[in-house]
């Protein structure tokens, strides 16, 4: 199989210890944040018992915060070749693995506790040679601090070259339906080709996090990208059970995109993303379960004024001034 999905929570941590533990000769691992103890343990013995291992991580959040220094102090106690990411970049929120040189994980998943067992997310796993080695290539310019550029025919999509082209593509390609797991649709772009692919009788399903996880600094993108959907239409709804983290997108059932990348300015234009398109049967047909699934499990996400003051005024007294709430001008008047 040239392709396979691996569905988070569901499926647990064990897909990835097991492709770590058979590794024979390479690991490359990139990650946003790594703190998971079982992974860890599972790469250090794998550098024990002979294997090149190389691991690039993230060294801090825009905020400055630093998530990976535990396992950057004990990776390189177990002898395990760690170099921060590429400074290029704003920030490196690819999450990808190479193992062997035969196979490489494309995720949407850190390696943290959290995203094995509480939110979810997906990984793809691919054998194809031109995608592997696509994300090898990366992985060395990025190692060795060199450009990379993945070229007209990439297999692969990646930011900040080809990544807002190849999504709103995909979207422009919607014939009947997508399905879209997404924390931040901020993008003018993608929202614009979302509202067209609406007008044109796509129907729309869009997953969310609630508006108060945004960050203030992204709170009148933020909202204002999903009121926009909510004006043209779109069905916009929050998961009850689990902490959305995924970025999938899912066209007419036979189609996904699976990866890392945020639907906003930074992750298209300034960090370092990796993401997949898959049309493979067994991969696509996974999805859509877990798309049904969620959709049943979820509710609609409150876009009016009341909602949106009901939502943010416990963590942004200033929400309703600083998004111009209907609600809040008649209070003044």
């Amino acid at each position: 199989m040239s392709r396979s999905i691996i569905v988070l929570p569901d499926d647990s941590a064990q897909p990835v210890l097991d492709a770590i533990n058979s590794a024979a000769k390479s690991l490359r691992i990139k990650m946003f944040v790594f703190s998971d103890p079982e992974v860890l343990k599972a790469v250090i013995a794998a550098r024990k018992r002979g294997v090149k291992v190389q691991v690039m991580l993230n060294p801090a959040r825009r905020s400055g915060e630093e998530d990976n220094e535990e396992a950057r102090a004990r990776l390189t106690e177990g002898m395990v070749d760690v170099l921060d990411s590429n400074p290029a970049f704003d920030l490196t929120h690819e999450k990808s693995m190479v193992v062997d040189d035969t196979h490489a994980f494309v995720k949407s998943l850190n390696w943290a506790t959290e995203n094995f067992t509480e939110t979810r997310d997906y990984a793809v796993v691919t054998s194809r040679e031109a995608e592997v080695k696509e994300i090898i290539a990366c992985f060395e310019a990025d190692w060795s601090r060199q450009p990379f550029d993945p070229g007209a025919h990439s297999h692969l999509i990646w930011c900040p070259t080809n990544g807002r082209d190849r999504i709103a593509e995909f979207i422009d390609d919607a014939e009947h339906f997508l399905f879209i797991q997404n924390e931040r649709y901020q993008d003018p772009i993608i929202i614009e080709r979302l509202v067209r692919a609406a007008r044109r009788g796509v129907k729309i399903h869009v997953m969310a996090r609630p508006p108060h996880t945004l960050k203030r600094e992204k709170l009148i993108e933020g909202v204002g990208g999903l009121r926009i959907l909510d004006d043209v239409g779109v069905k916009i709804h929050k998961l009850k059970d689990l902490k959305l983290h995924a970025k999938m997108i899912l066209a007419d059932g036979v189609r996904g995109i699976v990866g890392s990348i945020n639907l906003a300015p930074g992750s298209f234009d300034s960090r370092r993303e990796l993401a997949i398109d898959v049309r493979d049967d067994d991969v696509t047909e996974r999805l859509h379960e877990v798309a049904q699934h969620d959709w049943e499990n979820s509710r609609p996400l409150d876009l009016t004024d009341r909602g949106l003051l009901a939502d943010l005024e416990d963590r942004y007294a200033d929400s309703a001034e600083k998004l111009a709430l209907v609600e809040h001008h008649q209070k003044r008047k």
